[in-house]
């Protein structure tokens, strides 16, 4: 049997991680792959309450500096390992249990989050975020044993991970002044790997399932962040202060996550990304621009739970610094997304022009007495028009077809 042989679930013969077939049909995420982010989101959770307080208490630089790192390392260990999966995924005992070493390094990696906001302590989560890399490095060369005709990129990407796990663990040996500048080196060594590796030949992932799973992950992402504003405004309500400014940011809250949810999904991801299976550049740029969707709405929640706070003087932070946590990561996330996954299908300027207008009108909130509110109403009206302009793209699609099939044969 061929290495590229594959049964009809996709994978290969049992015990050997062929490369999966890019065209299966039916592909799906895995109860395992729905654990594994499942897993994730307690990280995911503890750099979002790290954000919440650090800016509730003054770390107006600190703060987002630190959450965008330990953000970066769950995003990109998660990441890694989606792609990996979508390639390679025999579901054997062995791929199982090297998940679960992955997963144990994300709860590692969440222990430690509240030393790194708290004095700058990196050596937890450094700890869990080389056991997940390392895991994920021993799947490469498992991937590279048993897929000769994907060899080179195989061991290019588990040469990679390696060397740059031995950055990081360096990086705890240095003074304090160099952890900075370490840091962006790492981090521009990370994200070049898989750029080097599949310099070497493309590994066949699935536009689908990429798709799907990307997909799943936002959906928890933004219910972390309904989570942890409906935790911050039940604490104030339980205070009696200010009910009805709770109530706004409550509303408001619920219209921003609902619709950062409609416009996220307003059109499918795959059919973009089977168009551009063999575009490196705009594969990358999709894959990598989630960090920024992913995190802003992370941080959204964040920015919810410091409103809560300024309502119920848990804060210091002046009114523009509380309403700016809601809108700036808003206005990234409502630019990404489109930037992403809207706009390669808009044609015009009739289609393209409300979304950088809704962005800087939700900047300008920041000024606005009640700017949760009033982020929540803004994105309400784009959903509206964005699904108006569908509708009547749909219609017109419809009459040209109709009007072809009257046309003499």
């Amino acid at each position: 049997m061929s290495s590229s042989t594959t049964y009809k679930d996709g994978r290969g013969r049992p015990g050997v991680m062929h490369g999966r077939d890019p065209n299966e049909p039916h592909r799906a995420a895995t109860s395992l792959e729905l654990l594994f982010d499942l897993c994730f989101v307690v990280a995911v959770a503890q750099a979002s309450g790290g954000l919440h307080e650090a800016v509730s208490e003054g770390h107006y630089a600190a703060g987002p500096l630190r959450f965008a790192l330990v953000f970066f390392t769950i995003w990109w260990a998660w990441m890694n390992f989606t792609w990996f999966a979508s390639a390679y995924d025999p579901d054997d005992v062995a791929y199982r249990l090297t998940a679960l070493v992955q997963i144990t390094g994300s709860l590692i990696l969440a222990a430690g989050v509240a030393r790194a906001f708290e004095d700058g302590d990196l050596s937890v989560i450094t700890l869990g975020y080389v056991v997940m890399r390392t895991a994920l490095a021993a799947l490469w060369l498992r991937a590279a044993r048993s897929d000769p005709g994907r060899r080179r990129t195989a061991l290019r990407f588990a040469t990679g991970v390696v060397a740059c796990q031995l950055g990081w663990v360096g990086l705890l040996f240095l003074p304090a002044s160099a952890h900075l500048p370490g840091i962006a080196v790492l981090i521009v060594a990370e994200v070049s790997v898989p750029v080097w590796a599949q310099s070497a030949g493309m590994t066949p992932w699935h536009p689908r399932h990429i798709a799907e799973r990307y997909g799943l992950f936002t959906l928890i992402v933004l219910g972390e962040s309904v989570a942890a504003a409906a935790t911050a405004v039940r604490g104030a309500l339980a205070e009696h202060h200010g009910t009805g400014r709770l109530y706004a940011v409550a509303a408001g809250g619920l219209l921003i996550v609902f619709a950062m949810w409609w416009l996220y999904f307003a059109r499918p991801a795959h059919t973009m990304l089977a168009t551009t299976h063999r575009a490196h550049r705009k594969r990358f740029t999709w894959a990598y621009g989630h960090y920024l969707i992913l995190a802003s709405a992370a941080a959204v929640g964040a920015g919810l739970a410091v409103n809560a706070d300024h309502i119920t003087h848990r804060t210091d932070a002046s009114p523009t610094t509380v309403a700016a946590a809601v809108t700036v990561p808003a206005t990234i996330f409502l630019l990404t997304v489109w930037a992403l996954h809207l706009r390669p299908h808009q044609r015009g300027a009739a289609e393209q022009t409300p979304f950088p207008l809704a962005a800087g009108l939700i900047l300008t909130a920041t000024f606005t007495p009640v700017p949760t509110l009033t982020v929540g109403l803004l994105l309400a009206v784009l959903v509206a028009v964005v699904t108006v302009a569908g509708h009547g793209r749909t219609a017109a699609r419809g009459s040209g077809c109709a009007g072809l099939g009257q046309l003499p044969g």
